[in-house]
């Protein structure tokens, strides 16, 4: 049974749910209930979106202080990496022309790195320059099948690629610097989760907190038990296209290791919410940087449990900007810990061969659950 702390109002839409102290429903909202004495929430706005964090409060704590240290956090992180701020180290950096080197900060270098492992582990299915070619392809926050009946051309495409390259960003020591005129970062599929690592850390590190939940759009980093003193569990919804927060729909959960010393890190990145059906096949927003393509028979939704919420976040995200196939293959090979949404034919399709696929519910659609060994793993509560 569910044990809702905090009535919720329909305001973002998000791919987790959280299940035990708080229910993050599809969307998430703040209204006047009672919370839990011992548990302290936080709500604001960062990054384009919503962050809501629950932990327990130490004895003698300054809450005005530990909200202020994490607004101030997450101020340093869009002072540095918002393609929002014309002022922010990014949108600067983009604006430069080629070997014009501009010194990052820690925050700056660190998503950089991690966005160069996916990079390169992914076969470059993740790459933060690629937004030449959403550009090109007319996709925002939606998708329609106009610009699929008449997509760019050939040259258009082609030129677009050629803006489309991770290798020409060049990183010395605390500056950074392009080899190639036009090419510009875009971390947005990897700064929320960074940001849920960050503000974990204040929460540890600074006021020694151990019992906590933090979630930005829809990344979460949990960390000991709630407050019934079970560990946190995390709800994956069904990817049902055009559902609302009444419609919404449970498909499977994640489990945090009873260790009560424990952490989990997760990311769910999906793309039913922007998808359209064109000659009889799905397509999503996503852009395969390389094929310069929209993403065809894609899973609708990926989470990925990882050492941390920014790498989760970045490998959610390449692992859905290929065909479903390829990416499950990848997620095996790559030992990620990941767990795909998908419809039973896809699954059929594939097979199950050193895969788990956890049957879904009939009335969700047919849709199934395939995890990876790593998957498994971490929800039996073994090592990975």
């Amino acid at each position: 049974m569910k044990n809702t702390i905090y009535c919720l109002s329909s305001k973002k839409t998000l791919h987790l749910t959280l299940v035990g102290v708080i229910s993050l429903a599809s969307t998430l909202g703040l209204s006047a209930c009672q919370q839990t004495p011992d548990y302290n929430y936080l709500i604001g706005e960062t990054m384009g979106t919503s962050y809501h964090i629950s932990y327990q409060l130490p004895d003698d704590a300054d809450e005005a202080a530990i909200q202020a240290a994490v607004d101030e956090r997450l101020k340093q992180i869009n002072d540095s990496m918002s393609t929002y701020q014309n002022d922010s180290t990014i949108s600067t950096f983009n604006r430069l022309g080629k070997d014009k080197p501009i010194t990052i900060d820690s925050d700056f270098s660190r998503v950089l790195d991690v966005s160069q492992i996916v990079y390169q582990q992914s076969g470059g299915a993740f790459d933060p320059t690629v937004m030449p070619l959403v550009n090109t392809w007319g996709f925002g926050s939606t998708m329609t099948v106009e610009r699929l009946q008449s997509p760019p051309t050939a040259i258009e495409i082609a030129q677009a690629k050629a803006l489309v390259d991770f290798e020409s960003i060049i990183k010395k020591d605390d500056t950074i610097y392009k080899t190639k005129d036009g090419i510009g970062l875009d971390f947005s599929a990897v700064a929320k989760g960074y940001g849920v690592d960050v503000i974990a850390n204040v929460l540890k590190d600074d006021y020694q907190i151990r019992n906590y939940m933090v979630e930005i759009g829809g990344e979460v980093a949990t960390s000991g038990v709630n407050n019934q003193q079970q560990p946190w569990q995390i709800a994956i919804d069904a990817p049902i296209e055009g559902s609302t927060v009444s419609e919404r729909q449970t498909i499977s959960a994640i489990h945090q290791p009873k260790n009560t010393a424990s952490q989990m890190h997760l990311a769910t990145s999906g793309n039913y919410r922007n998808s359209v059906i064109f000659d009889g096949k799905r397509y999503s927003h996503t852009i395969d940087p390389t094929t310069g393509n929209p993403i065809a028979g894609g899973a609708p939704s990926v989470t990925v449990a990882a050492d941390s919420v920014a790498l989760a976040d970045a490998w959610a995200t390449a692992l859905t900007a290929m065909p479903y196939h390829k990416a499950l293959d990848l997620a095996k090979t790559q030992n990620l810990a990941a767990m795909f949404v998908v419809l039973a034919d896809d699954v059929k399709a594939k097979g199950s061969d050193n895969v788990s696929n956890e049957a879904a519910d009939d009335n969700i659609d047919d849709w199934q659950v395939v995890q990876t060994p790593a998957m498994k793993a971490l929800r039996a509560d073994k090592k990975l």
